[in-house]
């Protein structure tokens, strides 16, 4: 009496298993197709030059506002010990940035320029600390409205005393010596602050005359006669000697790959993309963001940049 809800069992249990072997299946083809389809993508669409077997030229890109070098430091390095690249090109988008971080790509070229030729690309605009990174290179290329030049420091400062009286709001600061407030917004700059002020203003100033001096091996007196802020063409910049030649980021490339002893048209190769984390990205994200207002707040900024 008991062998049909027996016999019953036994096929409901095949019948699971079958649906879960089915299941599992669907799932692990599902999966294999997924990672198929982004291989084969990667092939058509990822940084094929990546992928060069043998020798060429690397490339790295700076764009924007510089506000952090440690990425463009990265991958510099990551070209200079890499035995397939015999040169770089190094292609600028940037109307400049903040001191320290232009300084330090500075030195990072400079670097890279004594073990294999830097070749800079100047886009639309390299200007400010943008040609301060390109001033060690050993060729500079701009396109004849390249927007360059730009040798000068800012400092900006806002003040909204006004503003806040008329609104009746007072302001008031606790600090250890009379100028750690210097450049506060709530009220006016004295003297003696805008002197010393001026004064890291003045130095910063000679210090980018000097890279630039170093790097195009000019006489500091001559650099100094156009380092009053103004910005310059491709081609007035070619007739100041602060770029080499008038040309296409193709031109570079190819002069890249002729001083790196290459036959033919070069090939790419890209340093490695830095892989972040998306809570990592959305970290970064927002330390930039509140350090911009950090800076916006505090209204002191220290930068190689066109206004």
């Amino acid at each position: 009496m008991k062998l049909p809800l027996v016999e019953e069992a036994i096929s409901g249990g095949c019948m699971k298993n079958r649906w879960l072997l089915w299941s599992a299946f669907f799932l692990g083809g599902t999966l294999l197709l997924f990672m198929v389809c982004v291989g084969i993508a990667t092939l058509l669409f990822g940084d094929r030059e990546s992928l060069v077997a043998g020798e060429g030229v690397g490339l790295v890109e700076l764009k924007g506002v510089i506000v952090d070098g440690q990425e463009t430091i990265r991958q510099l390095r990551d070209l200079k010990k890499d035995k397939r690249v015999k040169a770089v090109v190094l292609r600028i988008e940037s109307p400049g940035g903040v001191v320290g971080p232009s300084q330090e790509i500075f030195s990072e070229v400079k670097r890279v320029a004594k073990v294999k030729k830097v070749v800079v690309s100047m886009g639309s605009v390299a200007a400010s600390g943008g040609y301060y990174v390109a001033a060690p290179a050993t060729v500079i290329f701009a396109n004849p409205g390249t927007i360059t030049g730009s040798i000068g420091v800012l400092m900006k400062f806002s003040n909204i005393e006004g503003l806040m009286d008329k609104v009746g709001m007072k302001a008031f600061t606790l600090k250890t010596g009379k100028f750690k407030d210097s450049g506060s917004p709530v009220r006016t700059m004295s003297p003696e602050e805008r002197e010393i002020l001026q004064g890291v203003i003045d130095n910063t100033h000679a210090q980018f005359v000097r890279a630039v001096a170093e790097g195009r091996r000019l006489p500091v007196e001559e650099v100094s006669r156009i380092a009053d802020g103004r910005i310059l063409s491709g081609e007035q910049a070619l007739a100041l000697k602060l770029v080499d030649r008038l040309g296409t980021m193709q031109d570079a490339i190819e002069e890249a790959g002729r001083l790196g002893g290459i036959k033919g048209e070069p090939e790419l190769i890209r340093p490695a993309k830095k892989k972040t984390p998306m809570f990592d990205l959305l970290a970064e994200g927002a330390a930039e963001h509140l350090g911009a207002l950090s800076r916006a707040e505090k209204g002191l900024s220290l930068d190689y940049r066109m206004p």
